[in-house]
C-alpha cells in the first residue's frame, strides 16, 4: 500500500494445559509458554506498532508473592524493549500468558495505553487481565453508564472503560456464586450494549481464560487447542508457525460467542451476544492481514487476476508496449495473480508479456532533514527504480497497488519517481474499489476530507456549481445525528450525484503532480469482483457505505458534518 494506515494491532494468548515440568521434558525448553507467546507476537509484529506488553498469570500462585507479572513498553521499538525487560523469563514461567502489540488510532501514546490492562484485586476470582483489538463508538455512553452506576472512572479511554465494565460484572458474579463464575454470562452483560468491533482476550486470577469477537465478526481472531495448549491469536499463520499445526486445525473464533477455558482445563463455547449478520472486515483480506494465510493468499491473487479485463481495455490491448509491475510490498501477491493472467494470455496469443519489479522500497532511507523543501525532495526517493525495463517515450507502465486511500504518497513520491522512466502513460490499478467512506472499527481514517475519493466528489460538485447536493447531504446528516439508532448514510448522497467514471477520472487528476509528463489513469476493482474474490467477508462499508452497526452510520454522518463545518476532529 502506498498510503500508511494504522490498524495492525495484534493479540496473543497461551494457556498451558499440563504441568510446567511436562514441557521441559518433552520440548527441552525451560519456559515453553513464554517462548510460544513471544513467537506469536513476533509473527504478528509489523513496522510502526507503537506499544507492546506481556503478562503472565500463575495458575496456583503462592501466597505472599504476586499472582501475575506484567511488562509494557511504548518505546521506539516496543516489542524489543518488552523482551529486554522480560530478560531470562524466570518471572514469566507460568501457565497463563497474554500479549499484545498496539497501533494507536487515537489517544495518547504512552505506556498507560499499552495492553494488557489489569483490574487488581486481592481476591483472585475478581482479578482480571485484558488485551484486545477494538474500537468502540459507544465510548461516551459507556463512560456515563459507569459513572451513573456508582463508580469513579479514572479515564475516558475505551480500553480502561471496557476493562472496568467487565470487572464490574465479574465482581457481581463472584459475589453471587463464589468460585463458580459463568464467564459467558459476565461477558454477555458487559458487551451487549457496545457498538463497535472487537477481539478480546482475558484471564482471571482464578485461572480461567476467555476470547470473544463482536457479533458481526468484524475483527479477526483464531484459536487452536490440543491436550497440551489452548491458544488465541489475531492471525492464523502465527498459530501455525508457533505450534506446527495445519490450516484446518486452527479455527476462527465464532462471532458473538465466548470461547472459555476454565481453571480446571475444560473448553467451553457459550452463546454470548445476539446473532448478527456476518460482516468480517474485507480490508483485512485486501491489505492488513499477512498474505501467508492460505485463504488470504488465494483471495489476493484472485483480486489481481480480476483486474485484467479492465487493464486490457485501458491499454487498448496493446500489450507489446505495456510493462506490468506493482507498488511494494503489500501488492505483491495480487501481482502474482495478475501475472498468471498475463501468462495465460501470452500462451493464447503466442506472444511474450513484459512484467517485473519496477519499484524497490529503500528501507534505509530516513527523512530527518529539517528544511521542508529538501525533505520533500528526499521523500520522492523513498523508492528506488529498476531502469531499462520501460521503453522511454513508447511504453505504458501499469503499476498495481492494493488500495488508494489518501493518495498523498502516490502523488508526492511514487508517480514523480515513475515519471523519470519516461513512459507515455502510467496506469495505477487498485485491487480495492474506491474508498469512499470513513471507518470507526479500528482503521485510522475516520474523517471524510482525508479520503481522495471524497475530495474528488466534492471537487466535481464544485465544478458543476452543485453546492445544493452537499448541503442537502449535510442537512440530512445533522438530522440523523439527533437519532441515536439511525441507519441512514447521508454521505452516500454526495456519491449518488456523480457517475463512477467521472469520479475515477477526477481521482486520477488529483493524484497527478503538476510537473508530471506522463498521462495518469486509475483503474479500480469493482465491488462485485471484490465480493467474488472474498466471498466470506462482506464488511465492505469503506466502499459501499453499508455499515454493520448504527455507530458506523453515525460516524459517516458526523464526518460529513465536520467537513462542511471545517472541523478537524474525531468522529467517535
Amino acid at each position: 500500500m502506498s498510503d500508511a494506515l494504522k490498524h495492525e494491532c495484534a493479540v496473543a494468548m497461551v494457556r498451558l494445559r499440563k504441568e510446567l515440568s511436562y514441557y521441559k521434558r518433552k520440548y527441552g525448553i525451560e519456559n515453553y509458554g513464554l517462548s510460544r507467546l513471544i513467537l506469536l507476537l513476533e509473527k504478528q509484529h509489523n513496522r510502526g506498532q507503537d506499544g507492546a506488553g506481556i503478562a503472565a498469570l500463575h495458575l496456583h500462585p503462592e501466597p505472599g508473592l504476586p499472582a501475575y507479572q506484567l511488562v509494557r513498553s511504548a518505546a521506539d521499538n516496543p516489542l524489543a524493549d518488552v523482551l529486554r525487560q522480560v530478560g531470562d523469563g524466570e518471572r514469566f514461567h507460568s501457565e497463563l500468558l497474554l500479549g499484545h502489540l498496539r497501533y494507536a488510532t487515537f489517544g495518547r501514546h504512552d505506556i498507560s495505553c499499552c495492553y494488557p490492562f489489569v483490574h487488581e484485586s486481592t481476591q483472585l476470582g475478581r482479578m482480571l487481565l485484558l488485551a484486545g483489538n477494538f474500537n468502540l463508538t459507544t465510548n461516551t455512553e459507556m463512560y456515563e453508564w459507569f459513572l451513573n452506576s456508582g463508580h469513579h472512572p479514572a479515564s475516558h479511554a475505551d480500553g480502561y472503560l471496557l476493562l472496568q465494565t467487565i470487572a464490574h460484572y465479574l465482581d457481581r458474579e463472584e459475589s453471587r456464586t463464589p468460585g463458580m463464575v459463568n464467564l459467558s454470562g459476565v461477558l454477555r452483560a458487559a458487551l451487549q450494549p457496545l457498538d463497535g468491533a472487537f477481539t478480546l482476550c482475558g484471564m482471571t486470577g482464578s485461572g480461567s481464560v476467555f476470547a470473544i469477537r463482536d457479533a458481526h465478526g468484524i475483527r479477526p481472531g483464531y484459536y487452536y487447542f490440543d491436550d497440551e495448549v489452548f491458544v488465541v491469536a489475531s492471525e492464523r499463520p502465527a498459530i501455525q508457525a508457533a505450534f506446527n499445526c495445519t490450516t484446518g486445525e486452527v479455527m476462527e473464533l465464532p462471532a458473538g460467542k465466548a470461547v472459555v477455558m476454565t481453571a480446571d482445563g475444560r473448553l467451553e463455547v457459550g452463546d454470548c451476544l445476539p446473532e448478527a449478520e456476518p460482516r468480517g472486515c474485507v480490508f483485512e483480506r485486501i491489505y492488513f492481514s499477512r498474505p501467508n494465510d492460505a485463504d488470504i493468499h488465494r483471495e489476493r491473487r484472485n483480486l489481481g487476476r480480476h483486474l485484467m479485463p479492465q487493464l486490457l481495455q485501458a491499454v487498448r490491448d496493446d500489450l507489446a508496449h505495456t510493462f506490468f509491475s506493482y507498488i511494494p510490498n503489500s501488492a505483491r501477491v495480487g501481482f502474482f495473480g495478475l501475472q498468471e493472467e498475463l501468462m495465460r494470455l501470452a500462451a493464447e496469443r503466442g506472444t511474450c508479456m513484459r512484467s517485473g519489479q519496477i519499484a524497490v522500497k529503500d528501507a534505509k532511507l530516513r527523512t530527518f532533514i529539517a528544511d521542508a523543501s529538501s525533505r520533500r525532495d528526499l521523500y520522492r526517493h523513498v523508492y528506488d527504480l529498476t531502469y531499462g525495463l520501460v521503453q522511454p517515450g513508447e511504453d505504458t507502465l501499469v503499476v498495481l497497488d492494493d488500495s488508494i486511500v489518501r493518495g498523498n504518497t502516490m502523488r508526492d513520491a511514487i508517480l514523480p519517481m515513475l515519471d523519470r522512466l519516461d513512459p507515455v502513460k502510467i496506469i495505477v490499478a487498485s485491487t480495492a474499489p474506491p474508498i469512499k467512506y470513513p471507518d470507526c472499527y479500528g482503521i485510522d481514517m475516520s474523517t471524510a476530507g482525508e479520503l481522495i475519493a471524497f475530495r474528488a466528489a466534492v471537487s466535481l460538485l464544485r465544478k458543476k456549481n452543485d453546492t445544493q447536493t452537499l448541503m442537502r447531504a449535510y442537512d440530512c446528516a445533522r438530522a440523523q445525528l439527533q437519532q441515536q439508532q439511525s441507519c441512514i448514510n447521508c454521505l452516500s448522497m454526495v456519491y449518488a450525484a456523480i457517475p463512477d467514471e467521472e469520479l475515477i477520472a477526477e481521482i486520477a487528476r488529483l493524484l497527478t503532480p503538476e510537473e508530471m509528463r506522463a498521462e495518469v489513469q486509475v483503474v479500480f476493482q469493482s465491488c462485485a469482483a471484490l465480493r467474488e474474490c472474498c466471498p466470506h467477508h462482506s464488511g465492505d462499508w469503506y466502499f459501499t457505505g453499508r455499515y454493520p452497526t448504527p455507530g458506523g452510520y453515525r460516524v459517516a454522518n458526523r464526518a460529513l458534518v465536520n467537513f462542511v463545518e471545517n472541523k478537524n476532529e474525531r468522529t467517535y
